[in-house]
C-alpha cells in the first residue's frame, strides 16, 4: 500500500524506481517516491512530471510574482497554491481561498473589497473585504476566469497599486498580499471572445 493504491500510482512508483536505479541495482517504488508535507496534507509524488511541477513549484514560491495555475477541475490546482503559500516568506500569515464561481455577482464587490456601514441598503455594518483579510498573505483565486469583467478591472486595479477602495468609501487602503490564481478555462480564448481581460 506505501507504493501506491491504484495501477496509475504503481507504474509511476515503478518508473520513477526504474529511472533512479542504476545497473544492476533493484530499487523499490517507494524508495522513489518523494512525500511533500503540506498542511495536513501529505503529497506523494513519483511521476517524473509531477515531479518537474513540484519543483517549479517550489522555485515560485520564495518569489512575489503573481502565479496563474491552470488545468481542469480535480488536478490538484488548490494543493498546488497550498504548496506556494506555505513554502513562502507569507507563510506566517493567512492564506485566504476564494471560489469566484461561488460568488453572487450581487455580492461579489462586497465580499472582495469590503464595504462600509450604508454603502448598500442591508450594510449595517463596515465589513473587510477577503482581500483585504489576506493583508500580509496570499490570496488564492480559485476559478478566476469565472470573475465578472467589471471586478477583474478592480482587481487589476489593486494589483497594480496595492491599494483597494472598499464600496462606499472614499479612501483607499493599502494592501499587501501575493495573488495566486487558477483556472480550468482557457483564458487566451476568453480573452478573444471579451470575457476576460488581457492585461490580467
Amino acid at each position: 500500500p506505501d507504493d501506491g493504491q491504484d495501477g496509475a500510482s504503481l507504474l509511476a512508483g515503478a518508473q520513477a524506481a526504474t529511472d533512479a536505479a542504476t545497473a544492476q541495482e533493484v530499487r523499490s517504488a517507494a524508495s522513489a517516491v518523494t512525500r511533500l508535507r503540506v498542511g495536513e496534507h501529505e503529497i506523494l509524488l513519483a511521476d517524473a512530471a509531477m515531479l518537474r511541477l513540484y519543483a517549479l513549484l517550489e522555485r515560485l514560491a520564495v518569489s512575489e510574482l503573481p502565479v496563474l495555475i491552470h488545468g481542469e477541475t480535480g488536478t490538484g490546482k488548490e494543493l498546488a497554491a497550498q504548496v506556494l503559500h506555505s513554502r513562502s516568506g507569507r507563510r506566517e500569515k493567512r492564506l485566504v481561498s476564494i471560489n469566484c464561481a461561488a460568488l453572487p455577482e450581487s455580492l461579489a464587490e462586497s465580499e472582495l473589497f469590503g464595504h462600509e456601514r450604508g454603502a448598500f441598503s442591508g450594510a449595517v455594518a463596515t465589513k473587510v473585504g477577503l482581500l483585504e483579510a489576506g493583508h500580509g498573505g496570499t490570496v488564492f483565486l480559485d476559478e478566476v476566469g469565472e470573475l465578472p469583467l467589471s471586478l477583474q478591472a478592480k482587481l487589476l486595479r489593486v494589483l497594480e497599486t496595492k491599494r483597494l477602495l472598499r464600496v462606499g468609501d472614499t479612501r483607499e487602503r493599502p494592501v499587501d498580499i501575493r495573488i495566486v490564481a487558477a483556472t480550468n478555462r482557457r483564458l487566451e480564448e476568453e480573452v478573444k471572445k471579451s470575457r476576460f481581460r488581457q492585461e490580467l
